[in-house]
Protein backbone atom coordinates (compact mmCIF):
# COMPACT_ATOMS: atom_id res chain seq x y z
CA UNK A 1 0.00 0.00 0.00
CA UNK A 2 1.22 3.14 -0.91
CA UNK A 3 1.80 6.05 2.02
CA UNK A 4 -1.10 8.22 1.03
CA UNK A 5 -3.37 5.65 1.68
CA UNK A 6 -2.03 4.14 4.92
CA UNK A 7 -3.90 5.80 8.10
CA UNK A 8 -2.13 6.81 11.30
CA UNK A 9 -3.41 8.16 14.05
CA UNK A 10 -1.87 11.69 14.58
CA UNK A 11 -3.72 13.42 17.29
CA UNK A 12 -5.22 13.41 20.74
CA UNK A 13 -7.44 16.33 22.46
CA UNK A 14 -8.79 15.87 25.21
CA UNK A 15 -10.43 18.84 27.88
CA UNK A 16 -12.02 18.60 31.15
CA UNK A 17 -13.96 21.20 33.02
CA UNK A 18 -14.33 22.34 36.44
CA UNK A 19 -16.02 25.32 36.60
CA UNK A 20 -16.28 27.91 39.89
CA UNK A 21 -19.84 27.77 39.42
CA UNK A 22 -22.84 26.71 36.92
CA UNK A 23 -23.05 29.43 34.80
CA UNK A 24 -19.58 29.39 33.81
CA UNK A 25 -19.51 25.74 32.25
CA UNK A 26 -18.84 25.49 28.90
CA UNK A 27 -21.85 23.34 26.76
CA UNK A 28 -20.86 20.14 25.04
CA UNK A 29 -20.23 21.45 21.39
CA UNK A 30 -17.70 23.85 23.07
CA UNK A 31 -15.67 21.33 24.74
CA UNK A 32 -15.82 19.25 21.24
CA UNK A 33 -14.43 21.97 19.27
CA UNK A 34 -11.74 22.36 21.99
CA UNK A 35 -10.95 18.70 21.77
CA UNK A 36 -10.32 19.21 18.20
CA UNK A 37 -8.22 21.96 18.46
CA UNK A 38 -6.31 20.15 21.27
CA UNK A 39 -5.72 17.12 18.70
CA UNK A 40 -4.61 19.28 16.07
CA UNK A 41 -1.93 21.13 18.07
CA UNK A 42 -0.89 17.80 19.83
CA UNK A 43 -0.19 16.16 16.27
CA UNK A 44 2.91 18.74 15.99
CA UNK A 45 2.59 19.84 12.38
CA UNK A 46 5.34 21.84 11.74
CA UNK A 47 4.27 25.46 11.36
CA UNK A 48 1.56 26.71 8.77
CA UNK A 49 0.34 23.34 8.56
CA UNK A 50 -2.61 23.26 10.37
CA UNK A 51 -4.00 19.90 9.64
CA UNK A 52 -7.69 20.72 11.19
CA UNK A 53 -8.26 23.25 8.82
CA UNK A 54 -7.89 20.55 5.89
CA UNK A 55 -10.78 18.59 7.75
CA UNK A 56 -12.81 16.74 5.39
CA UNK A 57 -14.68 14.28 7.84
CA UNK A 58 -15.62 14.42 11.13
CA UNK A 59 -17.61 11.72 13.09
CA UNK A 60 -19.58 13.17 16.07
CA UNK A 61 -20.35 10.75 18.80
CA UNK A 62 -23.87 10.78 20.47
CA UNK A 63 -24.22 13.73 23.07
CA UNK A 64 -26.65 13.09 25.40
CA UNK A 65 -26.21 15.90 28.58
CA UNK A 66 -27.94 18.79 26.60
CA UNK A 67 -31.03 19.13 24.19
CA UNK A 68 -29.65 20.12 20.87
CA UNK A 69 -31.90 20.27 17.78
CA UNK A 70 -28.89 19.65 15.80
CA UNK A 71 -25.56 18.91 17.09
CA UNK A 72 -23.56 19.10 14.14
CA UNK A 73 -24.94 22.50 13.97
CA UNK A 74 -23.82 23.61 17.42
CA UNK A 75 -20.06 22.07 16.78
CA UNK A 76 -19.74 24.14 13.71
CA UNK A 77 -20.77 27.44 15.30
CA UNK A 78 -18.39 26.39 17.74
CA UNK A 79 -15.67 25.35 15.96
CA UNK A 80 -15.93 27.90 12.96
CA UNK A 81 -15.69 24.89 9.72
CA UNK A 82 -17.50 22.78 8.48
CA UNK A 83 -16.05 19.32 7.09
CA UNK A 84 -17.15 17.90 3.98
CA UNK A 85 -18.71 14.69 5.50
CA UNK A 86 -20.18 15.73 8.62
CA UNK A 87 -22.10 12.89 10.47
CA UNK A 88 -23.45 12.28 13.92
CA UNK A 89 -23.99 9.15 15.29
CA UNK A 90 -26.61 6.64 17.10
CA UNK A 91 -25.74 5.96 20.60
CA UNK A 92 -23.91 3.27 21.93
CA UNK A 93 -20.27 2.89 24.26
CA UNK A 94 -18.80 1.43 20.92
CA UNK A 95 -19.42 3.79 18.91
CA UNK A 96 -15.91 5.83 18.96
CA UNK A 97 -14.01 2.70 18.00
CA UNK A 98 -16.26 2.00 15.36
CA UNK A 99 -15.72 5.87 14.43
CA UNK A 100 -11.93 5.47 14.50
CA UNK A 101 -11.97 2.42 12.41
CA UNK A 102 -14.18 3.45 9.55
CA UNK A 103 -12.12 6.81 8.82
CA UNK A 104 -9.21 4.96 8.57
CA UNK A 105 -11.03 2.35 6.39
CA UNK A 106 -11.70 5.72 4.25
CA UNK A 107 -8.41 7.14 4.19
CA UNK A 108 -7.25 3.54 3.13
CA UNK A 109 -10.02 3.94 -0.45
CA UNK A 110 -8.46 7.58 -0.86
CA UNK A 111 -12.06 8.89 -0.15
CA UNK A 112 -10.78 10.96 3.32
CA UNK A 113 -7.08 12.96 3.53
CA UNK A 114 -8.16 14.10 7.22
CA UNK A 115 -10.22 12.63 9.54
CA UNK A 116 -11.73 13.13 12.86
CA UNK A 117 -13.72 11.36 15.84
CA UNK A 118 -15.14 13.82 18.52
CA UNK A 119 -17.55 13.78 21.22
CA UNK A 120 -18.52 15.71 24.71
CA UNK A 121 -20.49 15.77 27.48
CA UNK A 122 -21.69 18.24 30.14
CA UNK A 123 -23.95 15.91 32.31
CA UNK A 124 -22.05 17.67 35.59
CA UNK A 125 -22.57 21.08 34.42
CA UNK A 126 -26.85 20.45 33.50
CA UNK A 127 -27.22 18.94 36.91
CA UNK A 128 -25.25 21.68 39.36
CA UNK A 129 -27.29 23.92 37.20
CA UNK A 130 -30.30 22.46 37.92
CA UNK A 131 -29.85 22.24 41.39
CA UNK A 132 -29.24 26.20 41.70
CA UNK A 133 -31.84 26.96 39.91
CA UNK A 134 -29.50 28.72 36.53
CA UNK A 135 -30.59 28.80 33.18
CA UNK A 136 -27.15 27.94 31.20
CA UNK A 137 -26.27 30.15 28.44
CA UNK A 138 -25.92 27.70 26.00
CA UNK A 139 -27.31 26.57 22.41
CA UNK A 140 -31.25 27.15 22.67
CA UNK A 141 -32.40 23.56 23.51
CA UNK A 142 -34.57 21.62 21.76
CA UNK A 143 -37.77 21.25 23.64
CA UNK A 144 -38.97 18.29 22.08
CA UNK A 145 -36.01 16.16 22.12
CA UNK A 146 -35.68 13.02 23.05
CA UNK A 147 -33.41 10.06 23.21
CA UNK A 148 -33.16 6.14 23.64
CA UNK A 149 -32.96 4.37 26.63
CA UNK A 150 -33.42 0.27 26.91
CA UNK A 151 -37.05 0.99 28.13
CA UNK A 152 -38.12 1.82 25.15
CA UNK A 153 -36.74 -1.65 23.06
CA UNK A 154 -36.40 -4.04 26.13
CA UNK A 155 -39.33 -6.15 27.11
CA UNK A 156 -42.19 -4.73 28.87
CA UNK A 157 -41.69 -7.17 31.77
CA UNK A 158 -38.35 -5.96 32.20
CA UNK A 159 -39.13 -1.97 32.29
CA UNK A 160 -41.72 -3.07 34.59
CA UNK A 161 -39.42 -4.79 37.05
CA UNK A 162 -36.64 -1.96 36.87
CA UNK A 163 -34.45 -3.78 34.64
CA UNK A 164 -33.93 -2.32 31.63
CA UNK A 165 -31.28 0.58 32.46
CA UNK A 166 -27.24 -0.60 32.72
CA UNK A 167 -26.50 -0.86 36.18
CA UNK A 168 -29.53 -2.86 36.65
CA UNK A 169 -29.45 -6.15 33.83
CA UNK A 170 -24.85 -6.12 33.89
CA UNK A 171 -25.64 -7.61 37.06
CA UNK A 172 -27.41 -10.16 35.31
CA UNK A 173 -23.82 -11.00 33.33
CA UNK A 174 -21.61 -9.99 36.76
CA UNK A 175 -23.61 -13.49 39.11
CA UNK A 176 -23.80 -15.60 36.29
CA UNK A 177 -19.74 -15.42 35.24
CA UNK A 178 -19.17 -15.87 38.57
CA UNK A 179 -21.16 -18.88 39.46
CA UNK A 180 -19.75 -19.81 35.96
CA UNK A 181 -16.22 -19.57 36.97
CA UNK A 182 -16.78 -21.60 40.54
CA UNK A 183 -16.56 -18.52 42.74
CA UNK A 184 -18.77 -17.47 45.42
CA UNK A 185 -20.14 -14.14 45.32
CA UNK A 186 -17.88 -12.62 48.00
CA UNK A 187 -14.98 -14.07 45.43
CA UNK A 188 -16.35 -12.09 42.61
CA UNK A 189 -16.81 -8.99 44.77
CA UNK A 190 -13.29 -9.31 45.91
CA UNK A 191 -12.05 -9.54 42.05
CA UNK A 192 -13.87 -6.73 41.09
CA UNK A 193 -12.97 -4.51 43.86
CA UNK A 194 -9.48 -5.47 43.24
CA UNK A 195 -10.15 -4.41 39.72
CA UNK A 196 -11.38 -1.37 40.45
CA UNK A 197 -8.83 -0.44 42.73
CA UNK A 198 -6.15 -0.91 40.48
CA UNK A 199 -8.31 0.85 37.52
CA UNK A 200 -8.33 4.16 39.81
CA UNK A 201 -4.67 4.05 40.58
CA UNK A 202 -4.67 4.61 36.72
CA UNK A 203 -7.13 7.55 36.79
CA UNK A 204 -5.00 9.20 39.03
CA UNK A 205 -1.96 9.35 36.80
CA UNK A 206 -4.52 11.01 34.22
CA UNK A 207 -4.64 14.88 34.17
CA UNK A 208 -7.91 14.33 31.84
CA UNK A 209 -9.85 12.13 34.63
CA UNK A 210 -12.66 13.73 36.61
CA UNK A 211 -12.57 12.13 40.05
CA UNK A 212 -8.39 11.28 40.09
CA UNK A 213 -7.88 9.60 43.22
CA UNK A 214 -6.75 6.23 43.79
CA UNK A 215 -9.55 3.74 46.02
CA UNK A 216 -8.85 0.78 48.26
CA UNK A 217 -10.33 -2.47 47.26
CA UNK A 218 -11.84 -2.22 50.35
CA UNK A 219 -13.16 0.84 50.20
CA UNK A 220 -14.86 -0.28 46.57
CA UNK A 221 -16.10 -3.04 48.01
CA UNK A 222 -17.93 -2.40 51.82
CA UNK A 223 -21.22 -0.57 50.90
CA UNK A 224 -20.91 2.91 52.67
CA UNK A 225 -23.05 6.42 52.27
CA UNK A 226 -20.99 7.31 49.93
CA UNK A 227 -20.67 3.80 48.33
CA UNK A 228 -24.00 2.95 49.08
CA UNK A 229 -25.64 -0.58 47.18
CA UNK A 230 -27.65 0.05 43.93
CA UNK A 231 -27.98 -3.15 42.29
CA UNK A 232 -26.09 -6.74 43.49
CA UNK A 233 -23.84 -7.09 43.41
CA UNK A 234 -22.69 -3.53 42.59
CA UNK A 235 -21.86 -0.68 45.05
CA UNK A 236 -21.88 2.83 43.83
CA UNK A 237 -17.90 2.37 43.18
CA UNK A 238 -18.55 -0.38 41.21
CA UNK A 239 -20.51 1.88 38.06
CA UNK A 240 -20.06 4.43 35.75
CA UNK A 241 -20.10 7.76 36.47
CA UNK A 242 -21.71 9.72 33.95
CA UNK A 243 -21.70 13.54 36.05
CA UNK A 244 -19.00 14.57 34.45
CA UNK A 245 -17.83 17.60 31.91
CA UNK A 246 -15.20 15.84 29.50
CA UNK A 247 -14.61 16.33 25.60
CA UNK A 248 -11.94 14.59 23.56
CA UNK A 249 -10.93 14.01 19.77
CA UNK A 250 -8.78 11.80 17.71
CA UNK A 251 -7.68 13.25 14.26
CA UNK A 252 -6.14 10.66 11.71
CA UNK A 253 -4.78 11.24 8.01
CA UNK A 254 -2.61 9.31 5.68
CA UNK A 255 1.10 8.32 6.30
CA UNK A 256 1.86 10.79 3.24
CA UNK A 257 0.13 13.54 4.66
CA UNK A 258 1.51 13.44 8.19
CA UNK A 259 4.79 13.50 6.64
CA UNK A 260 4.52 16.21 3.93
CA UNK A 261 3.35 18.70 7.20
CA UNK A 262 6.18 17.44 9.32
CA UNK A 263 4.72 15.49 11.65
CA UNK A 264 7.24 13.21 14.04
CA UNK A 265 7.56 9.32 12.93
CA UNK A 266 7.55 8.16 16.77
CA UNK A 267 3.97 10.29 17.15
CA UNK A 268 1.92 8.14 14.40
CA UNK A 269 0.26 5.31 15.68
CA UNK A 270 -1.20 2.94 12.98
CA UNK A 271 -4.60 0.94 12.77
CA UNK A 272 -3.75 -2.68 11.87
CA UNK A 273 -6.95 -4.24 11.70
CA UNK A 274 -10.13 -4.72 13.75
CA UNK A 275 -13.57 -6.67 14.34
CA UNK A 276 -17.35 -6.09 15.16
CA UNK A 277 -20.39 -8.00 15.97
CA UNK A 278 -23.39 -7.80 18.59
CA UNK A 279 -25.63 -9.56 20.24
CA UNK A 280 -29.79 -10.20 20.29
CA UNK A 281 -30.53 -6.45 21.21
CA UNK A 282 -33.20 -7.70 24.06
CA UNK A 283 -31.29 -9.76 26.73
CA UNK A 284 -33.91 -11.52 26.79
CA UNK A 285 -33.20 -13.89 24.14
CA UNK A 286 -29.63 -14.78 24.60
CA UNK A 287 -28.94 -18.36 25.23
CA UNK A 288 -26.88 -17.36 28.81
CA UNK A 289 -25.37 -14.83 30.56
CA UNK A 290 -21.98 -15.98 31.47
CA UNK A 291 -20.51 -14.97 28.35
CA UNK A 292 -21.26 -13.38 24.99
CA UNK A 293 -20.46 -14.97 21.67
CA UNK A 294 -20.09 -11.73 19.89
CA UNK A 295 -16.92 -10.69 22.15
CA UNK A 296 -15.62 -13.73 22.28
CA UNK A 297 -15.67 -13.32 17.83
CA UNK A 298 -14.38 -9.71 18.18
CA UNK A 299 -11.42 -10.19 20.73
CA UNK A 300 -10.80 -13.65 19.03
CA UNK A 301 -10.19 -11.82 15.54
CA UNK A 302 -8.26 -8.97 17.21
CA UNK A 303 -5.91 -11.77 19.07
CA UNK A 304 -5.47 -13.50 15.67
CA UNK A 305 -4.26 -10.08 13.66
CA UNK A 306 -2.02 -9.66 16.59
CA UNK A 307 -0.59 -13.31 16.46
CA UNK A 308 -0.16 -12.91 12.56
CA UNK A 309 2.09 -9.50 13.33
CA UNK A 310 4.04 -11.88 15.68
CA UNK A 311 2.66 -9.44 18.64
CA UNK A 312 1.55 -9.49 21.70
CA UNK A 313 -0.87 -6.80 23.67
CA UNK A 314 1.39 -5.11 25.33
CA UNK A 315 -1.50 -2.69 26.33
CA UNK A 316 -4.94 -2.96 26.46
CA UNK A 317 -8.15 -0.92 27.02
CA UNK A 318 -11.15 -2.92 27.89
CA UNK A 319 -14.44 -1.18 28.57
CA UNK A 320 -15.27 -1.13 31.70
CA UNK A 321 -18.63 0.14 32.63
CA UNK A 322 -19.37 -2.59 34.98
CA UNK A 323 -17.23 -4.94 36.43
CA UNK A 324 -17.83 -8.24 34.39
CA UNK A 325 -16.96 -6.69 30.78
CA UNK A 326 -13.21 -6.27 31.42
CA UNK A 327 -13.49 -9.83 33.35
CA UNK A 328 -15.02 -11.44 30.85
CA UNK A 329 -12.38 -9.86 28.39
CA UNK A 330 -9.67 -10.79 29.82
CA UNK A 331 -9.98 -14.22 30.54
CA UNK A 332 -10.79 -14.78 27.11
CA UNK A 333 -7.65 -13.07 25.64
CA UNK A 334 -5.95 -14.91 28.54
CA UNK A 335 -3.74 -11.64 30.22
CA UNK A 336 -1.76 -12.48 33.07
CA UNK A 337 -3.78 -12.11 36.75
CA UNK A 338 -3.46 -8.94 38.13
CA UNK A 339 -3.62 -7.26 34.72
CA UNK A 340 -4.39 -3.71 34.89
CA UNK A 341 -6.64 -3.19 31.18
CA UNK A 342 -6.33 0.34 31.19
CA UNK A 343 -4.54 3.08 29.91
CA UNK A 344 -7.30 5.92 30.81
CA UNK A 345 -8.61 4.66 34.36
CA UNK A 346 -12.36 3.11 33.34
CA UNK A 347 -15.71 4.50 33.42
CA UNK A 348 -16.28 5.05 37.42
CA UNK A 349 -13.12 7.14 37.86
CA UNK A 350 -11.95 8.68 34.64
CA UNK A 351 -15.30 9.37 34.26
CA UNK A 352 -18.02 7.95 31.94
CA UNK A 353 -18.98 10.52 29.28
CA UNK A 354 -22.11 8.67 28.21
CA UNK A 355 -21.04 7.47 24.58
CA UNK A 356 -17.20 9.04 24.35
CA UNK A 357 -15.53 7.09 27.02
CA UNK A 358 -13.72 5.25 24.47
CA UNK A 359 -12.91 8.31 22.49
CA UNK A 360 -10.44 9.73 25.83
CA UNK A 361 -9.24 5.89 26.19
CA UNK A 362 -7.91 6.11 22.26
CA UNK A 363 -6.41 9.08 23.42
CA UNK A 364 -4.56 7.67 26.72
CA UNK A 365 -3.66 4.99 24.38
CA UNK A 366 -1.89 6.99 21.72
CA UNK A 367 -0.28 8.42 24.47
CA UNK A 368 1.02 4.72 25.40
CA UNK A 369 1.84 3.45 22.19
CA UNK A 370 4.43 6.80 21.94
CA UNK A 371 5.81 5.67 24.92
CA UNK A 372 6.57 1.81 24.02
CA UNK A 373 8.09 1.92 20.58
CA UNK A 374 7.22 -0.67 18.15
CA UNK A 375 4.65 -2.25 20.71
CA UNK A 376 0.86 -3.24 19.89
CA UNK A 377 -2.23 -2.72 22.01
CA UNK A 378 -6.16 -3.65 22.30
CA UNK A 379 -8.61 -0.98 22.16
CA UNK A 380 -12.48 -2.44 23.21
CA UNK A 381 -15.30 -1.21 23.21
CA UNK A 382 -18.92 -2.14 24.28
CA UNK A 383 -22.42 -0.51 23.70
CA UNK A 384 -25.55 -0.99 25.47
CA UNK A 385 -26.72 -4.45 27.28
CA UNK A 386 -23.76 -6.48 26.39
CA UNK A 387 -24.71 -5.64 23.14
CA UNK A 388 -22.41 -3.85 20.56
CA UNK A 389 -18.67 -4.96 20.47
CA UNK A 390 -15.92 -3.43 18.73
CA UNK A 391 -12.19 -3.61 19.14
CA UNK A 392 -9.34 -2.38 16.80
CA UNK A 393 -5.45 -3.21 17.81
CA UNK A 394 -3.25 0.05 17.14
CA UNK A 395 0.62 0.28 16.81
CA UNK A 396 3.30 2.29 17.18
CA UNK A 397 4.88 0.83 14.28
CA UNK A 398 3.38 -0.43 10.67
CA UNK A 399 1.80 -3.52 10.01
CA UNK A 400 3.75 -6.11 7.78
CA UNK A 401 0.47 -6.67 5.73
CA UNK A 402 -1.59 -3.75 5.37
CA UNK A 403 -5.19 -5.34 5.70
CA UNK A 404 -7.32 -1.93 5.19
CA UNK A 405 -9.68 -1.01 3.91
CA UNK A 406 -11.82 -3.90 6.22
CA UNK A 407 -14.97 -5.37 6.13
CA UNK A 408 -14.69 -5.70 9.88
CA UNK A 409 -17.63 -7.39 10.71
CA UNK A 410 -17.26 -11.26 12.32
CA UNK A 411 -21.15 -11.69 13.40
CA UNK A 412 -21.74 -14.99 11.03
CA UNK A 413 -18.84 -15.84 13.69
CA UNK A 414 -20.83 -14.84 16.99
CA UNK A 415 -23.77 -16.24 15.40
CA UNK A 416 -22.49 -19.41 14.56
CA UNK A 417 -21.33 -20.08 18.15
CA UNK A 418 -24.88 -19.32 19.28
CA UNK A 419 -27.18 -21.73 21.28
CA UNK A 420 -30.37 -22.10 21.23
CA UNK A 421 -32.58 -19.69 23.12
CA UNK A 422 -35.11 -20.59 25.37
CA UNK A 423 -39.16 -18.95 24.88
CA UNK A 424 -39.59 -16.17 26.80
CA UNK A 425 -42.65 -16.42 28.88
CA UNK A 426 -44.57 -13.68 31.17
CA UNK A 427 -46.52 -16.39 32.80
CA UNK A 428 -45.65 -19.74 34.12
CA UNK A 429 -46.38 -22.01 37.27
CA UNK A 430 -44.82 -24.71 39.43
CA UNK A 431 -41.34 -24.76 40.16
CA UNK A 432 -38.83 -22.65 38.71
CA UNK A 433 -34.71 -22.42 38.80
CA UNK A 434 -32.67 -19.56 38.67
CA UNK A 435 -30.49 -18.94 35.83
CA UNK A 436 -29.05 -15.27 37.07
CA UNK A 437 -30.18 -12.79 39.50
CA UNK A 438 -29.85 -9.30 40.92
CA UNK A 439 -30.99 -7.39 44.07
CA UNK A 440 -31.95 -2.94 43.32
CA UNK A 441 -32.03 -0.99 45.93
CA UNK A 442 -33.12 2.27 47.59
CA UNK A 443 -30.88 5.51 47.77
CA UNK A 444 -30.86 4.91 51.61
CA UNK A 445 -28.77 1.39 50.96
CA UNK A 446 -32.40 -0.95 51.69
CA UNK A 447 -33.79 -3.58 48.94
CA UNK A 448 -36.74 -2.64 46.87
CA UNK A 449 -36.99 -5.66 45.29
CA UNK A 450 -35.36 -8.95 43.82
CA UNK A 451 -35.30 -9.76 39.97
CA UNK A 452 -34.40 -13.32 38.83
CA UNK A 453 -34.24 -14.71 35.42
CA UNK A 454 -35.87 -18.44 36.26
CA UNK A 455 -35.95 -21.28 34.18
CA UNK A 456 -38.94 -23.65 34.48
CA UNK A 457 -39.54 -27.11 34.61
CA UNK A 458 -40.01 -27.44 30.77
CA UNK A 459 -36.83 -25.27 30.05
CA UNK A 460 -38.76 -22.00 29.11
CA UNK A 461 -37.51 -18.66 30.57
CA UNK A 462 -39.50 -16.38 32.45
CA UNK A 463 -38.60 -13.06 34.77
CA UNK A 464 -40.05 -12.84 38.48
CA UNK A 465 -40.14 -10.90 41.37
CA UNK A 466 -38.66 -11.22 44.80
CA UNK A 467 -40.45 -8.76 47.28
CA UNK A 468 -38.35 -6.69 49.74
CA UNK A 469 -40.76 -8.56 52.09
CA UNK A 470 -39.50 -11.69 51.57
CA UNK A 471 -36.30 -11.32 53.60
CA UNK A 472 -35.27 -14.70 53.51
CA UNK A 473 -35.16 -15.03 49.44
CA UNK A 474 -34.00 -11.81 49.28
CA UNK A 475 -30.90 -12.71 51.78
CA UNK A 476 -30.50 -15.91 49.67
CA UNK A 477 -29.79 -13.39 46.76
CA UNK A 478 -27.47 -12.13 48.29
CA UNK A 479 -25.52 -14.59 50.15
CA UNK A 480 -22.02 -14.05 50.09
CA UNK A 481 -20.45 -17.05 50.62
CA UNK A 482 -22.50 -19.37 47.60
CA UNK A 483 -24.44 -18.59 44.66
CA UNK A 484 -28.30 -18.97 44.60
CA UNK A 485 -27.52 -19.74 41.14
CA UNK A 486 -29.37 -23.52 40.04
CA UNK A 487 -32.10 -22.87 43.66
CA UNK A 488 -35.70 -23.87 42.58
CA UNK A 489 -38.28 -22.78 43.97
CA UNK A 490 -42.16 -22.52 43.22
CA UNK A 491 -43.73 -19.46 41.47
CA UNK A 492 -47.44 -17.83 41.86
CA UNK A 493 -48.41 -14.94 40.37
CA UNK A 494 -48.98 -11.32 42.50
CA UNK A 495 -52.14 -9.42 42.40
CA UNK A 496 -50.60 -6.71 39.87
CA UNK A 497 -49.92 -9.84 37.33
CA UNK A 498 -46.31 -10.19 38.03
CA UNK A 499 -44.94 -13.64 39.02
CA UNK A 500 -43.16 -13.88 41.71
CA UNK A 501 -40.31 -16.09 43.20
CA UNK A 502 -39.79 -17.81 46.51
CA UNK A 503 -36.95 -20.02 47.83
CA UNK A 504 -38.04 -23.26 48.76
Amino acid sequence: MTPDRIPVLVGAGEIVHRPAEPGLAREPADLMAEALRRADADAGAKAGSNLLASLDSLDIVNSVSWPYHDVPAALVAHLGQRPARLVYGPVGGESPVRYIHEAANRIARGESQVSAVVGGESTHAVAAAQKAGITLPWTTPDPNWSRTRGRDFLHPLAVRLGVADPVTVYPFYENAIEAHWGQTPAEGQAESAALWSAFSEVAARNPAAWLGRATSAAEIATPSGRNRPIAFPYNKLMVANPMVNQGAAILLTSLARAREVGIAEDRLVYLWAGAAAVEPRDYLNRDHYHGAHAQNAVLDACAGFAAAEEAAFETCELYSCFPCVPKMAARRLGLAAGAVPTTTGGLTFFGAPLNNYMTHAAAAMIRALRARPGTAALLYGQGEFVTKHHAVVLASRPPREHRLPQDYSVQAEADGRRGPVPEFVEAATGEATIETHTVLHDRDGQPHHGVVILRTADGRRTLARVPATDAATIALLKRPDRTPIGTTGPLRTAADGVLEWQAA
